[in-house]
């Protein structure tokens, strides 16, 4: 099951990254319920397990791009997000003071905890792109224009899983131009 469920995020991760265009420094939001990879309810049957197959078919992906990881939060941290102090520092973030546990914060956001170099807590980030495993929400962490994308590699054991980008907004009227590489 480990392998499985890695690969599979391995694969919608780089779907993501490949429709995202995104560069060195970027942040990916991660929004994760292994509950629901499971097929049960939010909270309800937490894993680990599921949880680090999850993470190592993602963060290598990450990693190895420069990619910033955010690990959102479950809602009884507020949605809070855990990622480097990098990020953080880049984003010009206040650090809050939480850790996160399986059953408050969630499997993955543990996981990252655990695993990613200067861990730190902060409340919002505006991440460059996303991917939202099970349903838990990740707008309210991405830039303000979330551009949907369409995944053909959509599920994890029994969690839907939905992305989005992110573009700058387009402003002007009918006059205006637009740089075709920013879409």
């Amino acid at each position: 099951m480990y392998e499985e469920i890695k690969e599979k995020a391995r694969a919608a991760v780089l779907e993501v990254l490949e429709q995202a265009h995104l560069k060195e420094g970027d942040v990916f939001v991660v929004g994760c319920s292994s509950s629901t990879v499971c097929g049960e309810g939010y909270g309800k049957a937490s894993s680990m397990d599921i949880a680090q197959a999850l993470f190592d078919g993602i963060y290598p992906e990450l990693k190895n791009r420069g990619i910033i990881l955010a690990a959102q939060c479950c809602e009884h941290l507020n949605r809070a997000i855990i990622t480097s102090e990098t990020a953080a520092e880049r984003q010009n973030r206040e650090i809050v003071n939480v850790v996160p546990l399986p059953k408050a914060g969630g499997s993955f956001a543990t996981i990252t905890y655990h695993t990613i170099d200067h861990p730190v807590a902060l409340e919002h980030i505006r991440a460059d792109a996303g991917m939202d495993i099970g349903g838990v929400l990740i707008g309210m962490h991405l830039k303000e224009v979330a551009v949907p994308l369409n995944l053909k590699n959509n599920t994890i054991g029994q969690a839907h899983i939905t992305a989005a980008r992110t573009r700058p907004k387009f402003i002007g009227g009918e006059r205006a131009h637009y740089n075709d590489e920013l879409k």
